[in-house]
């Protein structure tokens, strides 16, 4: 039986979340016994408190994960082994999935529909992908002269840490988790102070796969306290981060205080969808673009924050654009039928009401919303109207910087070279969309477009197959597809020399 709304919030009253750090297979208080509260943006009310780890707990957690890697428990297996290690999590994942969607929800104010639907799913989908692809990648052989060979093979790294962030939980954990353990690295995860339920349960069920104790271990903690002690600790051998591009500076700067671990940095966006003249289906490109902001509250990192559309169709689109965002279920997450949730909490909404003050500086129309929404029975919660700021100058605050919120910028051009340049005038480079019936002029735009990923006539189609990561300030590295099993890996050559002379009789 489909669970109901309030189904959803019985359960949400009824659930006891583990809230330990998790280090060497085991949950623990944190040393110092510090804890901070995990604030539901569904209704603003206290679902927990959480250890607090500090540096002595950074530095267990981390030296937990060294010793398992030294003693070759997981690096050294077979890779056969992880394989099925990691094919067991994915099914366990699926196996619990009400209760991880639950978290999810209570934690991220993600709705319980696209909780269920796309972040777990999402979560098992990519372990079982990495354990999949485990048997299919191969080592090289260098093309030597005739009295040499030489192997070019892939060893694990060693200890990785990963500090993901509140927007996706599950599914940018998994981004790095699973192709980190999948090379047969150990792991430290930070989760965000804000969302970290659904990873402490993520650890419960690695362990209860198969993954060793010390392999994967996981340290909520505020971040200038965890994370920078992780960024810092001299035998972490990589830190992947994504969030801001300030936190990011953090972490290259701690890498070079410590011992130059590698660094792989995703950094948000302000990814423009870029609509020409000749866009065709007007409608479909509409729903794409709302969706393309809307979706998540607008606390996507790629989100199509901006819309650039020719001056010849901008009036139609913009219409269309309006009626798809004004169509959209705001409401409580625990509501099966909400299509937009909540913003993640109250500084982040406070920020986001910010820009709209500095619209009506830079003399910006808001063409639709705008207006903080207090639901009967949730009046405490963070929830925002989807807003549309039209004739917005591409070169102001409003264009340029990453509001992380339900809000569109709208600005026009005429042509496709103002149109790219206009998208390409940005600190940032995560993605973009272009919107034409022309097949040259797709190419030869998505060619300029400077952005990690490109859509044509679409826009957020997504899979574990691609990578995904940005250019100039929003960052370098990439998550997803095969090129994260090398991200996680360091290449050896192993030259051996046969020496010129023929083989001996017998």
């Amino acid at each position: 039986m489909t669970a109901t709304k309030t189904d959803w919030i019985q359960r949400a009253a009824a659930q006891r979340p583990s809230t330990g750090l998790y280090i060497s297979g085991g949950f623990r208080d944190a040393r110092n016994g510090e804890t901070f509260p995990t604030v539901s943006p569904r209704d603003g009310s206290v679902v927990a408190q959480i250890a607090a780890a500090g540096e002595q707990d950074v530095d267990d957690a981390v030296q937990s994960a060294h010793r398992a890697f030294e003693s070759g428990i997981w690096s050294r297996t077979d890779r056969r082994h992880r394989q099925q290690v990691l094919t067991r999590l994915s099914d366990l994942i699926l196996a619990n999935h009400e209760e991880l969607a639950l978290l999810e929800s209570t934690d991220s104010g993600h709705p319980i529909g696209d909780a269920l639907a796309v972040d777990v799913p999402s979560c098992a989908r990519t372990f079982r992908w990495y354990a999949e692809a485990l048997d299919k990648v191969y080592d090289d052989v260098a093309p030597t002269p005739r009295n040499a060979l030489a192997i070019i093979s892939r060893e694990p790294l060693g200890v990785i840490g990963a500090v993901v962030p509140w927007n996706y939980p599950l599914i940018i954990s998994a981004w790095k988790v699973a192709p980190a353990l999948a090379a047969g690295n150990s792991v430290v995860l930070k989760p965000s102070e804000q969302t970290s339920l659904s990873a402490l349960r993520l650890a419960e069920l690695a362990s209860e796969a198969g993954v060793p104790d010390g392999v994967f271990n996981v340290i909520p903690g505020l971040g200038h306290v965890a994370g920078a002690a992780l960024g810092r600790h001299p035998l972490v051998d990589k830190i992947t981060f994504t969030g801001s591009p300030e936190v990011g500076r953090y972490f290259q700067r701690y890498a070079s205080e410590s011992n130059g671990k590698q660094v792989a940095l995703e950094l948000g966006g302000k990814s423009p969808q870029l609509v020409l003249h000749d866009v065709g289906d007007i409608t479909a490109c509409a729903s794409a673009v709302a969706w393309g902001i809307f979706y998540n509250a607008g606390q996507t990192c790629h989100g199509g924050s901006r819309l650039l559309v020719d001056e010849r169709v901008h009036d139609e689109l913009l219409e269309e654009v309006i009626k798809v965002g004004r169509s959209l279920a705001l409401g409580d997450p625990l509501d099966p039928a909400t299509q937009i949730g909540t913003i993640i909490d109250d500084r982040q909404l406070e920020s986001i009401l910010g820009y709209y003050d500095i619209a009506e500086s830079e003399g910006i129309s808001i063409a639709s919303g705008g207006t903080r929404i207090r639901p009967a029975g949730l009046e405490n919660g963070y929830y925002l109207e989807p807003t549309v700021l039209d004739r917005v100058n591409n070169a102001g605050r409003i264009g340029q910087e990453e509001i992380f919120g339900p809000v569109l910028a709208v600005s026009t051009f005429r042509g496709a070279a103002e149109g790219v340049r206009l998208a390409n005038e940005s600190r940032y480079g995560l993605a973009a969309s272009v919107w034409t019936q022309d097949l040259t002029r797709a190419h030869t735009a998505a060619r300029e477009l400077r952005a990690g990923t490109v859509w044509v006539n679409t826009f957020d189609v997504a899979d574990i197959i691609t990578p995904f990561g940005g250019f100039k300030e929003s960052g370098f590295g990439r998550d997803r597809s095969l090129h994260a099993l090398d991200a996680y890996s360091a290449l050896k050559t192993t030259w051996i020399n046969l020496g010129d002379a023929p083989l001996d009789e017998d």
